[in-house]
């Protein structure tokens, strides 16, 4: 699959998160972040870290904090839906500088396409220093379905988190 706008990000870092009680446990296996890196290194990311958390905020946190500082983009996948334990949401916008609600729009769009379902996802979308983190469904097909129209935006917005604001035709 051909991604529009990513061959210049090529060799970008990348990180993939899971929330799960169940993969943190050890009583499933990790499909959704094997899926993620699949994805993400087809598209031309280096996935530098790949991490497991259970549902609990403060350790959400904590790991979204600790990939971005080597990882240029942070995906996390899971706790994003209604349940009492998908806390996925509020731990990321703890950490997050500043929202990017239209990435989150992307995807509800999209996922809207496939299924009513999208609508229950509460996943955000931002940056935290220079790095840009965002929320996806827990499964895996949820997860890539929601990361693939974002592969064409993402290296524009890395290059306005570095600072990088020179548009096409400007010298």
């Amino acid at each position: 699959m051909a991604f529009p706008g990513v061959n210049h990000h090529r060799g970008t870092t990348a990180a993939v998160l899971t929330v799960s009680d169940g993969v943190a446990a050890g009583r499933r296996p990790d499909g959704s972040g094997e899926a993620l890196q699949e994805l993400l290194e087809e598209a031309g990311f280096v996935v530098v870290a790949r991490s497991v958390v259970p549902d609990e905020s403060d350790m959400i946190s904590s790991e979204i904090r600790r990939l971005a500082a080597s990882a240029r983009l942070v995906v996390t996948t899971g706790g994003t839906g209604l349940g009492p334990r998908d806390v996925t949401p509020e731990a990321t916008a703890e950490v997050l500088d500043r929202l990017a609600p239209g990435l989150v729009h992307l995807m509800l769009s999209v996922g809207l396409r496939s299924t009513p379902m999208a609508a229950l996802s509460r996943g955000v979308a931002g940056s935290l220093g220079t790095s840009l983190v965002i929320n996806l469904p827990g499964s895996p097909k949820g997860a890539t379905e929601s990361l693939t129209p974002l592969l064409e935006v993402i290296p524009h917005a890395l290059d306005l988190l570095a600072g990088e604001t020179r548009h096409d035709g400007e010298g």
